[in-house]
């Protein structure tokens, strides 16, 4: 896949070859950066939000100049404590960006650069990174699914996957969600659509560089208040699907291990979520169930509707799409992922 945007010396040659490897300040503002920025970027704002609703309403309304000027009163107070706040980071040389490239990054990459510090700046800003960002997600990447019921037990599998050098990426950690009506409890706060796709581009990048193919969990196409870009998901869809065939009543002792645990009144609310398509009968016997504190027979009931789900998804994948069934082991998630790479190998040797 192409590599990031373009980073530019700003200033005289700092011979480091690999800028990216240093750290990138993002001067944008604290609510851009809240609501986006590039991944492990720190936030290093030239103005505060209002400053910059200032700034840019002068801009619009007046003139560039005056725009300027009013950045100045701003900036000039700042200086030395931006000086400051840059030597905390222990480095000599730094990635400065703004929005587009321009006012904003040229001022603090003066700064620094002035008072001896190695300044690189990011040519188009963090607008480019965001044409990069959403050009890789329109990419076909080589990727395996993993798949199987709910309850298969496939984020852990991954994970052994990856400790035994398998390129992962988990897009359940990345959108703080688990896929399902029950997929935010007890989970951290989404991150915005924007920085989901920061993300997951970065990890994109990362894993493509190991050279093998990158496996990921077969899901939905929204996740919570997330989604997969249509283009990315399509992809997702066409890929081999190695799916785990996991005994429905080890299924089910799994989720109730995992979320039986959780508080009476989200899971009820999540039942509630799905009661129109789980239909009035069964939402009500699974809340009785619930309110008896029948965990089990509450999920079991939960677990066929999603088993019913997940199989018509499976088959209305487009036709390119192989599904090559394991029967997993009853032994632990290693098990089940050397049985995985085991087939793998032995489809690839066979095609």
């Amino acid at each position: 896949m192409a590599g990031k945007p373009v980073i530019a010396v700003h200033g005289r040659d700092s011979g480091v070859h690999n800028p990216w490897a240093t750290p990138v300040i993002d001067v944008r503002s604290p609510a851009e950066f809240e609501h986006a920025h590039i991944p492990g970027a720190i936030s290093f704002p030239l103005f505060n939000n209002e400053e910059r609703a200032v700034v840019g309403t002068a801009y619009k309304q007046q003139s560039r100049e005056q725009a300027i000027k009013i950045g100045l009163d701003y900036f000039g107070v700042k200086m030395k404590r931006m000086v400051e706040e840059a030597e905390k980071l222990k480095t000599k040389s730094l990635v400065v960006h703004c929005w587009r490239g321009g006012m904003r990054s040229a001022a603090v990459a003066w700064l620094l650069d002035l008072y001896g510090f190695k300044v690189y700046t990011l040519t188009g800003g963090y607008k480019a990174y965001r044409r990069w960002t959403l050009e890789c997600l329109k990419q076909d990447h080589d990727i395996r699914i993993l798949g199987g019921f709910t309850g298969s037990g496939k984020t852990e599998v991954l994970h052994a996957m990856n400790k035994m050098g398998e390129p992962v990426i988990d897009l359940e950690e990345l959108a703080n969600h688990k896929g399902s009506a029950f997929g935010a409890i007890g989970q951290p706060r989404q991150p915005s659509q924007e920085m989901f796709e920061n993300l997951l581009a970065l990890q994109l990048q990362l894993q493509s560089g190991t050279g093998k193919q990158i496996w990921l969990e077969d899901e939905s196409q929204r996740m919570g208040l997330l989604n997969l870009s249509q283009d990315f998901w399509q992809m997702m869809r066409l890929k081999p699907v190695y799916f785990i065939d996991v005994p429905f009543e080890q299924r089910l002792n799994y989720i109730v291990k995992h979320y039986g645990k959780l508080q009476k009144g989200d899971l009820a609310a999540a039942v509630m979520r799905i009661k129109k398509r789980l239909g009035g009968l069964e939402t009500k016997t699974a809340l009785n169930f619930l309110a008896e504190d029948n965990i089990a027979e509450s999920f079991r009931i939960l677990l066929r509707y999603y088993d019913k789900l997940y199989e018509k998804a499976l088959t209305t994948r487009p036709v390119p799409a192989p599904v090559i069934k394991i029967t997993a082991p009853l032994a632990g998630h290693e098990d089940t992922a050397r049985l995985i790479l085991a087939n793998t190998t032995l489809i690839k040797h066979q095609s």
